[in-house]
């Protein structure tokens, strides 16, 4: 008896394009969200802890280097100390004309930002608002000197008195009875350093209240990372530009074309920010 050959199946035919190209979502399971979330969550706790934190300016202290309305980025690491890990974080000490952020020391909840002028053993002096360190005159391209009223203790610093009320009396007497030698300069002690605000005449600083502890120091900031475009209240109005009156005509003009939405809309945005500031680096 013939056994029945069997007949193989014919061959399944070759995938379309359209399920070539299909594609099969798998959605996170809500424990494995929780945990993406959990992972994203505590890397941001620890870059804004230990590695940068933002910052608004507030004032006008810092001007033209840092503006009203500008947003930062600090970097905490750069004045860490060497360990285990100076080989991926550079740390390095805190050098003359490093703009640094730090806690006030009259008021250690507050956040200040300064250029460092003196470190440990500097000697400073002021004189008609030039800046000598170590009997030397500085050259400060960074700083402003705006329309001020005249005040001998801010351009003729230390001076033997005082009569601006903005000096703290707790400082003035330390300032005399310990830090200033006999030559008049104003030396930092150890742990210490002298700062200034880039806005000479606007800035209240160690002039006015006294150096700045290393450990109050946060960090150093970097970049801008955007800047809202607020006025500042040591600005001079700007005054009205002289037009030329235009020839007499009686020849009738159109009107010109009126102001549309979208240009209002543009207008507002353009406004809004400053955006050549937008990633600027701090110097």
């Amino acid at each position: 008896m013939t056994t029945p050959t069997e007949i193989p199946p014919p061959p399944e035919p070759p995938p379309t394009a359209a399920a070539q190209h299909q594609v099969h979502i798998i959605y996170p399971s809500p424990l494995e969200a929780a945990q993406s979330f959990s992972t994203i969550l505590v890397v941001a706790l620890f870059i804004l802890t230990f590695v940068m934190q933002p910052f608004r300016i507030p004032s006008e202290s810092m001007e033209r280097t840092l503006l009203v309305g500008d947003f930062l980025l600090v970097n905490k690491s750069v004045y860490g100390p060497p360990g285990h890990f100076g080989w991926l974080l550079p740390y390095r000490p805190v050098r003359r004309g490093d703009v640094v952020v730090f806690y006030f020391p009259p008021s250690p909840r507050e956040h200040v930002v300064k250029r460092v002028i003196g470190v440990p053993g500097d000697r400073i002096r002021l004189k008609n608002g030039v800046v000598y360190r170590n009997g030397q005159p500085l050259s400060e391209p960074y700083t402003v000197n705006e329309p001020a009223y005249p005040d001998d203790f801010r351009d003729n610093f230390p001076d033997s008195g005082y009569t601006d009320p903005d000096v703290d009396t707790h400082w003035w007497r330390q300032m005399h009875h310990n830090e200033v030698d006999n030559g008049g300069d104003l030396i930092v002690p150890a742990g210490d350093y002298f700062v200034l605000g880039d806005n000479r005449n606007h800035s209240r600083d160690s002039r006015y209240w006294g150096f700045v502890p290393r450990d109050n120091i946060v960090g150093q900031p970097f970049i801008i990372y955007f800047s809202l475009r607020k006025p500042s209240t040591t600005d001079l109005p700007a005054l009205p530009r002289a037009t030329a009156l235009p020839p007499q005509n009686d020849k009738l003009e159109h009107e010109g074309r009126p102001e549309t939405l979208p240009d209002k809309l543009a207008d507002k945005v353009v406004d809004f920010a400053r955006w050549t500031r937008i990633l600027r680096i701090v110097r």
